[in-house]
């Protein structure tokens, strides 16, 4: 035999060799990592090993008490660990897909013309406004509704923001004069502007829980006039006729 071949020869003995007493190592960190109560999928990760290979050469081996309790309380954090990676994940679906969706939504309705603003002001009155009283009158708490509608009544009924009477809905548990604040600086009015601000008590021992309480209270914009009413309510019926 030549001597490339002695030494290709001794090449393959040594691979096979270290190869085998590699996997004996293996095998036994396999069999410590079980004593110790660690999963077949937790060995596998630590130790490169397939399921089948850990399975035979643990099989001898029986797990106490203590770490059977182990191993049964590291599949169920597995699990729950699991179940919150599966909600963050579809909770951060969802935010992008919410996302996606507004800003779709705000792409397919462009700019508004002068006349989509003064239907919109048409739309927001028929659904919050006042019709019975004899004067204009519009109540929310979103404040670019609010902001949106006394523009309205600014550009198309000709009346004055600082002809504008206010007065606030709030919850007792509520500050009046950050309520206040908040308004008068969105809506660049005064506080002389307001009326008596009415306040709804929280009912503590109610077993209903009311998740919706504003922090700036709800906002009702009044302007005396009924002739400005009856105008607002002739367009309505013009929209719905």
């Amino acid at each position: 035999m030549g001597r490339l071949s002695l030494v290709y020869l001794g090449s393959l003995i040594y691979t096979f060799v270290m190869g085998y007493f590699g996997k004996l190592d293996e095998k036994e960190k396999a069999k410590s990592l079980r004593k110790k109560g660690l999963s077949y999928n937790e060995i596998q990760i630590a130790t490169g090993l397939s399921k089948d290979t850990i399975s035979r050469c643990c099989r001898d081996i029986v797990l106490t008490e203590k770490q059977i309790m182990i191993l049964e309380k590291n599949r169920k954090n597995g699990r729950l660990l699991g179940s919150i990676r599966g909600a963050k994940a579809n909770q951060q679906k969802r935010i992008l897909s919410e996302k996606k969706l507004l800003s779709e939504g705000i792409k397919q309705v462009g700019t508004l013309s002068k006349r989509d603003k003064f239907m919109l002001g048409i739309a927001f009155y028929q659904g919050e406004g006042s019709k019975t009283n004899h004067a204009v009158e519009f109540t929310n708490s979103d404040p670019d509704s609010v902001e949106f509608m006394v523009g309205w009544f600014e550009n198309f009924c000709q009346i004055k923001r600082k002809d504008l009477k206010c007065s606030l809905w709030l919850h007792d548990n509520l500050d009046e004069s950050v309520a206040k604040r908040y308004w008068i600086d969105l809506l660049k009015i005064t506080d002389a502007q307001f009326d008596k601000t009415y306040f709804a008590k929280n009912k503590i021992d109610s077993p209903k829980i009311r998740k919706n309480i504003h922090l700036y209270g709800i906002i009702k914009i009044r302007y005396y006039d009924s002739s400005k009413l009856r105008l607002i309510l002739g367009w309505i019926r013009g929209v719905l006729t």
